[in-house]
């Protein structure tokens, strides 16, 4: 399936920032794929010929929709293959669904194991596409920054995750085991939460919090904290955006991947 020509964003993302950044897929080669669970995946990398490290890419709360598969093309630019799976439509229509409550009811009903398995299927089909499956980062936002965290416990082959202000505890159901702060002791990949300091959502004690446990059993994990940022500071298209916290947090995980030789 080709890249879709016609992108759009999530309904319930509400209206869409007049200047949201939009990026070419001009020396790309982009399509959707289905992976063998039947989950479809975004994936993209310079139309040139080679062998490139690879970035699993896991969307937010909102799905795969415009604004992470323009995350991908901006990290396909700069000579990664991205592999991006719609994890969360198999639970209901992340793309039509009104507002933030309906999208949570969704949310509810994802298993993490199913999703830890979807992103291991994206793994091993990257080398399909030219990707070097001893070069491989995860980077993630909201929802999917706490699967960044969950995954790098899971899968010891990763070399980096960067997780954008992924919730770190919530309620523990049967779909939905574990969250990061259980987690601290069990990392596998060295990561690099990017964090806003002005989130209700994911209060400034509730980091520092995790910060020390981190700390007290030695994980390879750091947490950098954009003091004025809001919850979803790297979105473009919504209010939330902040541009200098954006960038910047943009640089620290390109340097960290290049740190970790993806």
């Amino acid at each position: 399936m080709k890249e879709n020509e016609n992108p759009s964003f999530a309904r319930a993302a509400g209206s869409i920032r007049s200047n949201v950044i939009k990026t070419s897929s001009a020396g790309l080669s982009a399509s959707f794929i289905k992976l063998p669970c039947g989950d479809t995946a975004f994936v993209v990398r310079p139309e040139k010929q080679g062998f490139y490290p690879v970035i699993l890419l896991a969307h937010e709360i909102f799905g795969l929709h415009e604004h992470i598969l323009d995350i991908a093309r901006r990290l396909a630019h700069k000579g990664y293959l991205v592999i991006a799976p719609d994890y969360l439509s198999r639970y209901g229509d992340i793309a039509t669904a009104p507002n933030i409550d309906a999208l949570r009811l969704i949310v509810a009903q994802a298993s993490d194991a199913i999703t830890l398995a979807t992103f291991d299927e994206a793994f091993e089909a990257a080398v399909n596409y030219h990707g070097d499956l001893q070069r491989v980062a995860m980077t993630g936002f909201c929802w999917g920054g706490r699967i960044v965290w969950l995954y790098s416990a899971h899968n010891s082959k990763i070399r980096a995750c960067v997780p954008w202000y992924g919730r770190l505890d919530g309620e523990r159901t049967l779909q939905q085991e574990y969250w990061p702060v259980d987690l601290a002791a069990q990392l596998k990949a060295p990561t690099l939460g990017l964090y806003a300091g002005a989130d209700p959502t994911i209060p400034i004690e509730l980091i520092k919090k995790f910060q020390k446990q981190l700390l007290k059993y030695d994980a390879p994990a750091e947490i950098k904290i954009y003091d004025d940022a809001p919850h979803g500071f790297c979105a473009d298209y919504r209010e939330t955006y902040r541009s200098d916290a954006a960038k910047l947090a943009w640089r620290e995980m390109c340097a960290f991947f290049k740190r970790h030789q993806v």
